[in-house]
């Protein structure tokens, strides 16, 4: 049982489960309520995000062991000795193939998506790493590509190029935002680690909390975007729809929450607040997923 537990906390599949989510958000999205994807295309997405998301986290505790010793994250298997780092390696040659297998199965988009975005992820573990004001980005682009990922899936015809919802790419830029934050955030929590080993973070270059402010900015403004699909006819499911209205409104009151305590206290509890900003964000997921759903089922 506790070595089942460290492959969980290894593979971070929580975040597997929600990515997928967030797939099959910008799918839904993408047929505008007319239906729910394909059961093979379903399964086929949720897959490549499950094995891809694993494989690399896995190989992002492998490579970060040293870093993550000095910053003493016991919430690592790697670092409590619950896993070998071979086990973390081995593991990554199994998932992250069958990851882009799958996609290849999709479609050639998401084929084409999957493939660039896994061979950022190895760069980002083997090299980006160091120049986190590059990385964090990477980091918050994972969290936005599923939703076009997920648009891309159901399109109708298999080639590179596609056309979907002009709301995927705003869920999508929302995302990118407050992931960016989260990251950020992570970046003060690890500054002493990172100062012995020399990466270039956002702490090194404007300070603790000048980072924690700017971390600030991007919760507020994707707050700010998060009211645009109500407002805005094009966005036409969530327009005027008091059903998103009420879950983003959420979502919304937690990242404002954590941004004022970000800006005003000297020393925020940034591990409490990673987590609280995670939920946050699933919040957020279901503020998008409930009205499609109830659209499809004819309640709206």
């Amino acid at each position: 049982m506790k070595k089942l537990k460290a492959v969980w906390e290894l593979m971070r599949l929580e975040h597997g489960v929600m990515i997928a989510i967030a797939i099959l958000i910008g799918s839904l999205i993408a047929l505008k309520g007319q239906g729910l994807p394909s059961f093979d295309k379903f399964i086929l997405t949720f897959f490549t995000a499950l094995f891809l998301e694993a494989s690399t986290f896995a190989l992002n505790d492998y490579c970060d062991l040293e870093i993550d010793k000095k910053n003493k994250r016991d919430d690592r298997p790697l670092v409590r000795g619950d896993l070998s780092p071979k086990s973390a390696l081995y593991l990554f040659y199994i998932f992250f193939p069958l990851g882009i297998i799958c996609s290849y199965f999709v479609n050639l988009a998401c084929f084409v998506i999957a493939l660039i975005t896994a061979l950022l992820a190895i760069l980002y573990d083997t090299k980006m790493k160091k120049v986190k004001l590059v990385g964090n980005f990477y980091i918050a682009y994972v969290m936005a590509i599923p939703f076009v990922f997920g648009g891309a899936a159901v399109v109708a015809k298999n080639t590179i190029f596609f056309e979907i919802d002009p709301s995927i790419y705003i869920v999508a830029l929302i995302a990118f935002l407050a992931g960016s934050g989260r990251e950020i955030m992570k970046d003060v929590m690890d500054f002493e680690g990172d100062k012995l080993k020399g990466v270039k973070s956002f702490p090194k270059y404007i300070g603790l909390r000048g980072s924690n402010v700017l971390a600030a900015f991007f919760y507020i403004i994707a707050v700010a975007l998060s009211f645009l699909p109500f407002f805005m006819k094009q966005f036409e499911i969530y327009y005027l729809n008091y059903y998103y209205l009420a879950i983003v409104f959420i979502t919304d009151t937690m990242l404002l929450s954590t941004s004022i305590h970000l800006i005003v206290k000297k020393k925020p509890r940034l591990k409490i607040y990673r987590k609280f900003t995670l939920f946050a964000i699933f919040i957020g997921l279901l503020a998008f997923l409930i009205p499609v759903l109830l659209l499809i089922v004819g309640y709206l």
